[in-house]
């Protein structure tokens, strides 16, 4: 094995099924690390959920930050990038992201949809260097800066909704000529006076060295700078599965084929949620296939390093007061 990062397990995916899979694991007091480009996934993009148990209503942000506030409570630590390979070795798994190389024994695949690119000149350089798509996981790091947002919809709105609360001034960057948002509700935007808003336009490259440092737009046939810290992409998502075509077996849809206790094709991968063959794709449903995968994940690890491991979870561990530690590496 290489001089790189390693853990006992490394989940990909930070939604339902991945944040789950990691309060299970980290419960275990497996070395978990989640590597996803946002948290939450497809829901950020709910303004509702009515039918998660034990909530009568409760928006899809509130849901999913509970999630990784429980998993990071428990010990699991956070990477915001992307997987571009996963291969195995003869001690278990190397992932590599568009930055760094990480280890594991296991890897428990938990992506279901991940954020869209921008697809413009600069973006796959910058990315993590202040290109980013989830304003909740970053934003903090911008703290009284100057940002840009690109999309439209509810996923912008609810992005700059965010940030306006923590930098000094939002460029937002979208192709419809109005943004709308829940009804159409985007005054207190406009009234914050922290938004500068570039209708009918589009960004057409990301400016910067070793960071962020500009952006150009095109609007009504100019082409504008705006000298920014930070790009905040929110323009949906898509299926990206490449990066696990012959590493374990899939369907004709693409969906990953695992069985009952979330076992690939692949001895020591597991997998769980909306990119398994599984029919239903519900916010409950993934986060039941991630305690799942977690599990059986936490017994092969255990098996791996010779030791009996228990199939169940019932201990009772003490949080750590006020940990926020693991919310990013």
């Amino acid at each position: 094995m290489t001089d790189q990062a390693a853990y006992d397990v490394i989940i990909v995916g930070g939604a339902s099924a991945g944040l789950t899979a990691a309060i299970y694991t980290s419960r275990q007091e497996l070395q978990t690390l989640v590597i996803t480009k946002d948290i939450g996934g497809q829901a950020l993009l709910t303004d509702e959920i009515q039918n998660y148990p034990g909530f009568m209503s409760i928006s899809g942000f509130e849901l999913m930050t509970k999630f990784q506030e429980q998993a990071a409570a428990y010990g699991a630590k956070f990477l915001y990038d992307e997987v571009r390979s996963i291969s195995k070795d003869s001690d278990g798994f190397t992932v590599k992201t568009t930055a760094e190389s990480y280890h594991a024994i296991a890897v428990i695949l938990a992506f279901g949809k991940t954020p869209r690119d921008l697809g413009v000149s600069g973006e796959e350089r910058l990315k993590g260097r202040g290109v980013s798509y989830c304003a909740v996981c970053d934003g903090p790091l911008f703290k009284g800066k100057k940002v840009a947002v690109a999309g439209a919809g509810d996923q912008a709105y609810e992005a700059v909704s965010y940030l306006s609360n923590v930098v000094s001034q939002i460029v937002l960057v979208h192709k419809p000529p109005k943004l709308t948002a829940g009804g159409g509700e985007v005054q207190h935007l406009i009234d914050s006076g922290k938004v500068v808003f570039y209708p009918a336009s589009e960004i057409v490259s990301i400016n910067g060295d070793k960071k962020v440092e500009s952006i150009e737009i095109k609007s009504g046939g100019r082409s504008i700078e705006e000298s920014v810290e930070g790009l905040f992409v929110e323009i949906g998502y898509i299926a990206r599965s490449e990066f696990i075509k012959g590493l374990v077996e899939t369907n004709s849809k693409g969906e990953i084929i695992s069985s009952m206790d979330g076992k690939t094709s692949t001895e020591g991968i597991f997998a769980c949620g909306d990119i398994t063959q599984i029919p239903y794709k519900q916010a409950v449903i993934s986060a039941g296939m991630g305690a799942t995968a977690a599990l059986s994940a936490y017994n092969y690890v255990m098996s791996r390093k010779g030791m009996t491991a228990s199939r169940s979870d019932w201990k009772s561990i003490k949080i750590k007061d006020g940990d926020t530690q693991n919310l990013k590496l």
